[in-house]
């Protein structure tokens, strides 16, 4: 079997102020190995967006255990941190605003994560990122000269300057047309096929049903997993498939660590409970959750 890229164990997150504190992880646990392109998916407050900011080293975890790429992320120091963050992740944010600075050219964007690093030939590999994005043509123009889609393509080739062991991606197509979102989704296919392991939260339904292996947080916690069925796994450039219509995938519950399964909303509501207790029984092989 392959390492684990990202392994978290027990994973919380206490946002603290004055008056209140908000849990935002609750004992997350999740492996991601080398080699996975993995997408993340939730609600807005569940979890997924300061689980990524914690494997980017932007935020740190306030229980339990995170390693990336065998580095523990609680025991590091800042100097280990700055070095982290440049060498080990590299990070698409959602708004471009945060990939580019506006005034250097595309190709200046891409080459100066390299001028902190001992990348050697800086100008020839910046302009292989841009040609693998599709972008080598637009290598001179600033940041108002591009479209929202080529700017987001760009930001591909600046994450990866440095040849990082992971990416990972804010919403990457949040912002683009189906058929930029496509061709992103492409690109991130064809680095996952070079071995690049990918980590991506999204919103994008048709993004998401593509990717082989779907992780969803719901309050804090992994509650469900989905996997890209065998027909569909070789036959992700074909136009004629409605991926946001077809049923793609098989879901998983996913047991923590305790035991405990998280039941959707949906389902609960169709028990029509009086309060909180469900019964449990075993048939065979199967767990029956019942309205007592």
């Amino acid at each position: 079997m392959a390492e684990d890229m990202i392994r978290a164990d027990g994973l919380v997150k206490i946002y603290k102020t004055k008056e209140t504190e908000v849990l935002a992880l609750q004992g997350l646990d999740l492996s991601v190995e080398t080699g996975e392109l993995t997408a993340i998916i939730g609600n807005s407050g569940s979890g997924k967006s300061t689980f990524l900011n914690m494997i980017g080293g932007l935020d740190k975890p306030s229980a339990g255990s995170l390693f990336v790429a065998g580095q523990n992320l609680f025991t590091m120091s800042e100097k280990e941190l700055v070095l982290y963050k440049r060498d080990t992740v590299g990070f698409v944010w959602q708004n471009n605003g945060r990939n580019m600075l506006p005034f250097l050219s595309a190709m200046e964007n891409v080459m100066l994560p390299m001028n902190l690093s001992s990348t050697k030939h800086k100008h020839d590999k910046a302009l292989e990122l841009l040609e693998m994005v599709g972008m080598s043509h637009k290598k001179h123009s600033r940041m108002n000269m591009l479209s929202g889609g080529e700017q987001q393509r760009i930001a591909i080739a600046i994450a990866l300057a440095n040849s990082p062991k992971l990416l990972l991606a804010d919403e990457p197509t949040g912002s683009v047309d189906f058929k930029t979102a496509d061709f992103i989704f492409d690109v991130f296919t064809e680095l996952n096929r070079n071995g690049q392991t990918i980590l991506i939260v999204t919103h994008d339904m048709a993004l998401s049903k593509k990717v082989r292996r779907v992780v969803a947080i719901r309050d804090g916690k992994i509650s469900s997993e989905r996997v890209l069925k065998e027909k569909y796994a070789d036959r992700l450039k074909e136009t004629n498939i409605d991926w946001r219509a077809e049923d793609t995938q098989d879901e998983y519950a996913v047991l923590d660590r305790a035991g405990r399964v998280q039941i959707p909303a949906e389902l609960i509501e169709e028990l029509s409970l009086n309060d909180n207790k469900v019964k449990i029984t075993k048939k065979d092989n199967e767990i029956i959750i019942t309205k007592p």
